[in-house]
């Protein structure tokens, strides 16, 4: 992963999880301001911060770190003649998936939620 990026990471590690930047920046203690410039590398980030938020996405810090590196890759096999292209995932792509798949949920609750609330 290249650290200068790092914030797009956490970016995306957010969005997955359907957190916004203020859920964020109130469990950092810290402003949304703040927060929004770690996502948008404008400002350097500690180790110990890193770790705050993996905390706060349910993951750990070597997940953060190594997100880019993590996901899925392509392995060719050649087999008489013939190529086969086996795509391999990490832990990385299948929590990405759950985190996507609880997204979904949640907005559907939610739109049942609104549904009772509009009488249909």
């Amino acid at each position: 992963m290249d650290i200068n990026n790092i914030g797009k990471t956490i970016k995306k590690l957010r969005e997955l999880r359907n957190y916004t930047q203020e859920y964020m920046a109130e469990q950092l203690s810290m402003s949304q301001t703040g927060y929004s410039k770690i996502e948008r590398n404008e400002t350097d980030i500690s180790i110990s911060k890193i770790q705050e938020i993996a905390k706060v996405l349910n993951i750990t810090f070597e997940d953060i770190l190594g997100f880019d590196e993590k996901l899925n890759f392509f392995n060719n096999i050649t087999n008489n003649e013939q190529s086969v292209q086996t795509i391999l995932y990490s832990n990385t792509f299948d929590r990405e998936r759950k985190l996507y798949e609880e997204r979904i949920q949640a907005q559907e609750k939610e739109i049942l939620f609104l549904r009772g609330l509009l009488g249909k």
